[in-house]
């Protein structure tokens, strides 16, 4: 029988982070991964990293590494049809926050290296959970999973879900979830040597409906994905190529693809429900898109996926003493992500509803288009540096209104 302080399910981005501050924190944890493979990783991905995550990263100690491996400090143009947003450092400042552009088939193995490196980390791949040990109060208690085809006990004081959208974990914890159906699909395809006329590594087009993203990577290789409202589905499956290319075409300011090489299939997900769960409940706790899964086209995931694994590492931190002591860090935690989280949640559901701009966003990204100041606050929302709440100050909302009707009045002039 194994017997650890806490048991980690899925070795991707939040459960390898997850892993290794515990481990470093002093906590004996298992880190169960479902593949076998060392090299695993996520594919369907914008495989960016909001700059809201990379003070996370540093205290990981991959900054380095993913420079190193060509990952691309991110900053992003945005395009509405109250024109382009282009946010720019303040004066003084060399560069705004910055998050980071990296493949996940280079950045799940270093992460997941990283973390089965960490003393006090036990890492077992090729293990599929299949049922939570629970007690006779039915408090969970660790998990049986099936690695190498033998069943394995793994004991732990608390149970934590890092499998994904469709967590087992959450399942069978019985952890409730609150889903949003998405009013759009979602199309990956990678380039090569293809070029963003924008400069940036990531330029995002809102083109009511739908929207399309080009997030530029490491080697040169081109992410560009596309979200159509789901009565443009009919087109894709009878013709998925041309459909997918056509997405591309008019957008302004948007690449050539012809003049680039494709160098991956054309990948989908046709399902993008939104979905966020009770976080934790006595025992268990859940991170990364386990607990909450956005719309990926606003490439949030890889983001929250490290400050949630950071967040519940460090509210237990020397908290295995007693279930009440876990179970009041567990709490903690939840509120934490509720509070960061939730209402950036909750305004990404909205707007994945395929519905157009309301009257609020095109106030505030015509003000965006013409006004840095109101251009950096939309970056802010954009890289999730700070709460809705805390970007739309009243300050910010009268500044975006007079700039807006501003603009308003030029364009009513005559010429």
């Amino acid at each position: 029988m194994d017997e650890y302080d806490a048991v980690v399910v899925g070795g991707s981005v939040a459960g390898c982070t997850a892993a290794a501050f515990l481990g470093r924190q002093g906590a004996r944890v298992a880190l169960l991964e479902r593949s076998p493979k060392e090299d695993a990783y996520k594919v369907i991905c914008t495989h960016a990293i909001t700059a809201c995550a990379t003070g996370t990263l540093q205290r990981l100690g991959l900054v380095e590494q993913i420079e190193a491996a060509g990952g691309l400090r991110n900053s992003a143009d945005f395009w509405t049809r109250r024109g382009w947003i282009r946010p720019r450092p303040r004066a003084g400042a060399k560069e705004l926050p910055y998050g980071y552009n990296i493949r996940r088939e280079r950045l799940d193995p270093m992460i997941r290296s990283l973390a089965a490196g960490t003393d006090g980390v036990d890492y077992l791949p090729g293990a599929t959970v299949t049922e939570l040990i629970r007690d006779q109060g039915g408090r969970p208690r660790g998990v049986r999973a099936a690695v190498g085809g033998e069943e394995r006990e793994v004991y732990a004081r608390v149970v934590i879900g890092a499998d994904g959208r469709d967590s087992k974990v959450a399942e069978l914890a019985g952890l409730p979830a609150k889903v949003k159906p998405n009013g759009r699909f979602i199309y990956f395809a990678h380039y090569k040597d293809l070029t963003i006329p924008s400069g940036k590594p990531i330029t995002l087009w809102t083109l009511e409906p739908g929207a399309a993203a080009a997030f530029v990577n490491d080697d040169g290789i081109t992410v560009m994905g596309c979200a159509p409202n789901n009565d443009q589905l009919p087109a894709f499956r009878e013709d998925l190529e041309g459909a997918y290319v056509r997405c591309f075409a008019d957008l302004p300011g948007g690449p050539d693809l012809s003049a680039g090489q494709r160098v991956s299939k054309i990948m989908g997900r046709l399902d993008m429900s939104n979905i966020r769960r009770r976080v934790s409940g006595p025992g268990v706790a859940l991170v990364g898109d386990a607990a909450q899964a956005t719309d990926p086209l606003v490439g949030v995931g890889c983001g929250w996926a490290l400050q949630s694994g950071e967040w519940l590492a460090n509210e237990l931190a020397g908290k295995f003493g007693s279930d009440r002591e876990i179970d009041r860090a567990l709490v903690r935690y939840r509120r934490q992500h509720r509070r960061a989280l939730a209402a950036h949640h909750w305004l990404i559901c909205d707007y994945a509803t395929g519905r157009p701009l309301n009257h609020f966003e095109n106030v505030l990204f015509t003000a965006a288009a013409h006004d840095q100041h109101v251009a950096r606050a939309v970056h802010a929302l954009l890289s999730r540096m700070a709460t809705p709440q805390r970007i739309f100050t009243p300050a910010l909302l009268a500044r975006a209104g007079w700039v807006s009707a501003r603009v308003a009045l030029t364009k009513a002039r005559p010429a």
